[in-house]
């Protein structure tokens, strides 16, 4: 029995072939533009994603936005889970899948580097639905083409213990750039940790932002010299502070269990799921605001399986499948209507993953020479990199 899919798409099958046998099995680079009709599944789909951004039930049977999907268009979908942005990079540069979850530190690197390609959305009936806000985003439209279709979005919280800080709220970064002593009476030392992404050198950047305005630092994306040195040198101070670089929630997540880690940067996901447990946890975004990430599904310029690809695409907006993953990941959907009627989700889980804070958040980005106002004198993504591994490795 064919799927609901290739019913809705049958008649534009034999102009997908005529693009198949002219450009290449992707209908993307090589043809020149993107994929111009949906045909029929090719069997499978291979995702670089996120740790719990693709779920089939095998961790919690509730959240389960895979087997549907497969039943309907017999795409049978694989998964490659990617701990960090540069290994989501890394891992389509080397080929092989089809799609991957990317944030804005990598998706902008991933178009000028040509290893995704141009997105038909009129092939994407639930595009129109997304919050509009994120519809043209820079972080997956350049040149008013689109490479990739929002899928997720969220903020990169302070997590701190309760029962350190006692009744206080921490309304500052500080708490994990600078020693001080915390309201338990006992130093900050080896009690925090740091993201082990170069992309966490923005979060330097903006808090920096406010407490050195001196460096007049606007964008944590785009630094001069003397304000990434500065970022770097707060990173150096905090090293002498760190009790882990951390990027594999579920470790972060046991060491503010059961290693007395007082505080981090982190992911509603984690301050969640602590919290619901009974844990003494609790999140907020700073006075100084926070980043965040906002990501979207992408399109590999030599996708063997574009058909299956560009079904996930729209199945990926359906937003019982948005509410789910919101659910799960403690994340905000990109189509809001998803907040409402999820039973998974609840009346308030849009709010409580931060729906409100949407312009406190400096989403992702891969900095550039490009200071986005005219001068190409800002520190690129490659001094980023080689800068916080230094720091890390204590040079």
């Amino acid at each position: 029995m064919k799927s609901k899919w290739f019913v809705l798409f049958s008649v534009l099958i034999f102009a997908s072939l005529l693009a198949s046998a002219c450009g290449g099995g992707a209908g993307g680079a090589e043809s020149g533009g993107p994929l111009q009709s949906v045909g029929e599944g090719e069997g499978a789909l291979s995702i670089v994603a996120w740790a719990g951004y693709i779920e089939r039930g095998e961790t919690d049977p509730n959240f389960d936005w895979v087997t549907k999907f497969e039943a309907e268009t017999g795409c049978m979908v694989s998964v490659k889970t990617a701990a960090t942005s540069d290994e989501m990079v890394a891992l389509m540069n080397e080929g092989g899948f089809d799609l991957v979850t990317a944030s804005g530190d990598a998706s902008n690197r991933l178009i000028s580097g040509g290893r995704v390609q141009e997105i038909n959305i009129s092939l994407i009936p639930s595009y129109s639905t997304i919050d509009e806000r994120l519809q043209n985003a820079p972080w997956h439209t350049v040149d008013g083409k689109h490479y990739g279709v929002p899928y997720s979005s969220g903020q990169n919280i302070l997590m701190y213990n309760t029962e350190v800080f006692g009744g206080e709220t921490p309304d500052s970064w500080n708490v994990v750039f600078e020693e001080m002593t915390l309201p338990d009476g006992e130093s900050n030392k080896g009690r925090i940790q740091a993201y082990d992404g170069p992309i966490y050198v923005a979060d330097a950047a903006l808090y920096l932002k406010s407490a050195r305005p001196e460096l007049g630092i606007t964008d944590p994306y785009a630094l001069s010299r003397e304000q990434f040195d500065a970022a770097i040198e707060l990173l150096r101070q905090q090293r002498t502070l760190i009790n882990r670089y951390w990027h594999d929630a579920f470790i972060q997540m046991d060491d503010f269990t059961n290693e007395g880690v007082a505080a981090s940067g982190s992911w509603p996901f984690q301050a969640n799921l602590l919290k619901f447990g009974g844990a003494p946890i609790d999140k907020v975004v700073p006075k100084e605001g926070a980043t965040g990430w906002a990501d979207s599904t992408m399109l590999h310029v030599d996708a063997a399986h574009p058909n299956c690809a560009y079904m996930w695409m729209e199945h990926s907006l359906d937003p019982k499948v948005q509410g789910d993953l919101a659910a799960w990941f403690q994340n905000i959907p990109v189509r809001l209507d998803a907040c409402e009627g999820n039973e998974l989700l609840g009346a308030e889980g849009c709010v409580n993953n931060g729906l409100n804070d949407f312009d406190k958040i400096q989403w992702w980005r891969t900095p550039t020479s490009d200071c986005g106002d005219g001068r190409m004198e800002c520190v690129p993504y490659h001094e980023w990199v080689t800068q916080y591994v230094a720091v890390i490795g204590g040079r």
